[in-house]
């Protein structure tokens, strides 16, 4: 510990610090090559949902991170402070060929679908639901990343008919993502 501690303050002293040697020793933390449509989505982001006027305010806080190495990307999010949440983690199966995700909530039900990339910024999901106390056995959405802000158009099928899609306008935040 202490020769680390000398080095620094030799390098200090003499000016010659370098961020450039760290840099190599640290590279980028970059995702898998089959996950690279979610790089931008990285970070913690605040959608404000459309409510009636005599309805509480509803805001969904959403943290994507890079996990198992960059094999695999990690979303957790939480509804009015933990209200509602969920957990999922995406990662490319190589006997499906195909993105595939599962998604816990603390409804106490859980999804699992798979992912098709449409271009570098857009993608589906279509996921089955199990548990669903509400008879909502799918879910299919569309993200679209543009201009540092992503879209999320939801449908649910429910009772066997689809709803009409419902749209979130995702933006960065600051916020934290919260479980009761």
């Amino acid at each position: 510990m202490m020769r680390i501690i000398k080095y620094w303050l030799c390098t200090l002293a003499l000016g010659v610090c370098s961020l450039s040697g760290l840099a190599a020793d640290n590279p980028p933390r970059q995702l898998a090559q089959e996950l690279a449509v979610f790089q931008p989505f990285l970070g913690t982001w605040q959608a404000d949902f459309a409510v009636p006027a005599d309805q509480p305010p509803m805001r969904d806080i959403s943290r994507w991170e890079r996990a198992l190495n960059g094999t695999a990307v990690r979303t957790l999010h939480s509804i009015n402070a933990g209200m509602y949440g969920g957990e999922s983690l995406i990662f490319w199966d190589k006997s499906k060929s195909a993105l595939v995700f599962y998604y816990f909530t603390t409804a106490g039900f859980y999804t699992q679908g798979t992912i098709e990339v449409l271009s570098p910024t857009e993608f589906v999901a279509v996921e089955d639901v199990t548990g669903s106390k509400d008879g909502i056995t799918q879910v299919k959405s569309i993200s679209r990343f543009k201009e540092g802000r992503f879209t999320v158009s939801t449908q649910y099928l429910k009772q066997g008919t689809w709803t009409e899609p419902e749209q979130r306008t995702y933006v960065r935040s600051n916020e934290t993502v919260q479980f009761k």
